[in-house]
């Protein structure tokens, strides 16, 4: 046999396969090593420039600045300008799907260059807006709402993925930067229009918000296929919380969790942004105070928004998304009890922090929420879809808490339905769970 064996002749192709085999075995490990080594270190530079983009979105916040120059230049009533505000956030619902969309097909980095063209020329366009307000609607409402929305998705959808050991803290570290664009960008804008006038300070900041969007865009990117940063493995908290499945679009809509979702998103943010569209005339006629003090109120809770979206965020990925959500559900309640009853200021400048640290504390949570239950893979459509609920909200609360204000004459009444909406709410957090995975069936080995 042995003899056999030596007299085989050698096959060339035989033994170069051979070969070839043992570099890949010996180069494989090293270069995984590399691999992973340079992932971890990109995905704080995507981080970064993640951040940057939503600072700039954030600015959209920073509206109010406009409100009485536009007013008082052009006559036009308070209902009016604000409409414009109202269409960007609204479009911006509806341009998170579609970015997700597309996000699938061509990457991040697309999308997030074209979120910047669209809110830079949208914000730039506004300039030419003086005495024709369906072109401010078409501007700063369509165009910029287009460009927000895309852009608000790619940073969430793109660093959900880099950061599954941290989900719920890198989702809220880029949203918080949302929540706090309006405090770099109102005080550069009231200078501005003091300066130059209302219109050419759209088109400076147009220009740079196009600049401060398309840039940190070049560094969009998604992560490797089934990226694991070095060394983690998911705890038995984060396995417990997390589907065992990746959704696609259509498969998440076919769950009622999704569904259950955009209710929670909708909700929290309905009682928020009820609060950011009322606070300085509430606050004038629950604390009795002037309206210039009242206004310090707007730049207060502006830092609660933000601050909310990380810190809630944050702590999700101790305890679990449902009971952040249960968490900030009841607190409202409480609060939106006790605002009606307060007369101090200072008090009632508390509760109303507290309000908006749980609104930004939805945004900051949900991406992540959205993530665990349906994969992190295509959560940029999943999620991107779910954003309709803020658009839905940027109308029913406002419209709420202002139709029965108007209804009651008192600010009361409004605060106190809010206040059982939000006990209500509370059930739905301990309802929901992540989607059951049907398993396939093991078969057993046949008998010889």
């Amino acid at each position: 046999m042995g003899l056999a064996a030596l007299s085989t002749p050698l096959n060339p192709n035989r033994i170069s396969a051979v070969c070839n085999t043992g570099r890949r075995a010996r180069n494989l490990t090293p270069m995984a090593n590399s691999s992973t080594s340079t992932s971890d270190t990109n995905r704080w530079s995507i981080a970064v420039a993640g951040v940057i983009i939503q600072i700039a979105l954030g600015a959209v916040y920073a509206w109010s600045v406009f409100r009485i120059p536009l007013t008082k230049a052009f006559g036009w009533t308070i209902s009016q300008v604000t409409l414009a505000f109202t269409i960007a956030i609204f479009t911006l619902g509806f341009a998170s799907f579609i970015g997700g969309l597309w996000m699938r097909r061509s990457g991040p980095r697309q999308v997030a260059i074209a979120a910047g063209i669209f809110y830079g020329a949208g914000i730039f366009l506004a300039s030419f807006s003086g005495g024709h307000l369906y072109w401010l609607y078409f501007s700063y409402g369509l165009l910029a709402g287009i460009g927000l929305g895309l852009g608000y998705i790619v940073p969430v959808a793109t660093l959900v993925k880099w950061f599954p050991d941290r989900r719920g803290m890198i989702t809220g570290i880029a949203v918080a930067g949302f929540g706090a664009g309006a405090l770099i960008t109102a005080p550069i804008a009231s200078r501005l229009i003091v300066s130059v006038g209302v219109m050419r300070t759209f088109a400076i900041l147009g220009i740079a918000y196009f600049i401060a969007v398309t840039i940190p865009a070049l560094f969009m990117k998604d992560p490797p296929a089934n990226y694991r940063p070095a060394g983690w493995t998911p705890s038995a908290t984060q396995q417990k919380q997390r589907s065992t499945k990746t959704y696609t679009l259509p498969e998440a809509m076919r769950a009622w969790q999704w569904y259950a979702l955009w209710v929670l998103l909708f909700l929290n943010t309905s009682a928020g942004i009820s609060i950011i569209s009322q606070a300085a005339a509430m606050t004038q006629e629950i604390t009795g105070v002037s309206a210039a003090v009242a206004a310090g109120l707007v730049g207060i809770i502006s830092i609660a928004n933000g601050s909310g979206r990380f810190l809630w965020a944050w702590f999700s990925d101790l305890i679990g998304r449902r009971w952040v959500f249960l968490s900030m559900f009841v607190i409202q309640a409480i609060v939106f009890f006790i605002l009606p009853r307060v007369s101090s200021f200072s008090a009632f400048t508390v509760l109303c922090f507290v309000v908006l640290l749980c609104y930004g504390g939805g945004f900051g949570t949900m991406p992540a929420f959205a993530a665990d239950y349906f994969g992190a893979e295509n959560v940029g459509s999943i999620y991107g879809l779910m954003l309709t609920a803020w658009g839905f909200a940027g109308v029913f609360g406002p419209m709420l808490i202002a139709s029965i204000r108007q209804s009651t004459g008192r600010y009361a009444q409004a605060l106190t339905v809010i206040g059982v909406v939000m006990l209500c709410s509370a059930v739905i957090p301990l309802l929901v769970h992540p989607p059951y995975t049907r398993r396939e069936p093991i078969e057993m080995p046949k008998a010889a």
